[in-house]
């Protein structure tokens, strides 16, 4: 477990630092990278609760540390599809929330219609992979327990943390599968 933190907008709400950070923390460690997911937990509460782990997470400093400390999980296994895997998660109750970033490759609107029929899952990611206009991109989602979530989009071609796009409805798939890890 790492926990993730950079300077974020002290100005956004507590699960856009979140989304945020861990965007810092992914870009950090460069693209073609695996998908990583995060509990996100209340930092007071850790700091109560586990005040040995917020130490060893550097979250002894109460002024300066965001509301939800993002920590990263153990590695999702290769070669599992992530709504297998997501499907797999139950999350305590200290768990506030949950995060992950996932890299895809992804094209404009306008190649929709060009997308030949009778293509299987395996095709398609072919077929995407091979397109000129495809573009590469991280998304981090996170999700809170209430329902609130929040995205971050970051293109590889533009990877600044001035060209990182965010907002609730980026990633409805992920966001809806992210959500349900907490309704077992």
């Amino acid at each position: 477990m790492s926990n993730v933190s950079s300077g974020t907008p002290m100005a956004a709400s507590p699960l856009t630092r979140a989304v945020l950070e861990i965007d810092a923390y992914a870009a950090g460690l460069g693209w073609d990278q695996p998908a990583r997911l995060f509990a996100l937990v209340d930092t007071a509460r850790l700091r109560t609760d586990e005040p040995e782990l917020a130490a060893q997470l550097g979250l002894d400093d109460g002024d300066a540390t965001a509301p939800l400390t993002p920590i990263e999980q153990d590695e999702i296994p290769a070669g599992t599809p992530l709504d297998e895997f997501l499907a797999t998660i139950a999350w305590p109750g200290a768990v506030a929330g949950c995060a992950m970033t996932v890299e895809r490759l992804m094209l404009p609107p306008s190649a929709e219609s060009s997308v030949p029929d009778g293509l299987d899952e395996a095709g398609l990611a072919d077929w995407v992979a091979a397109h000129p206009d495809r573009q590469e991109v991280r998304m981090t989602v996170a999700v809170l327990r209430d329902g609130a979530r929040d995205s971050a989009l970051r293109l590889r071609e533009k990877d600044s943390p001035t060209e990182v796009l965010t907002g609730s409805g980026l990633v409805p798939g992920l966001a809806e599968a992210l959500s349900a890890t907490f309704e077992a």
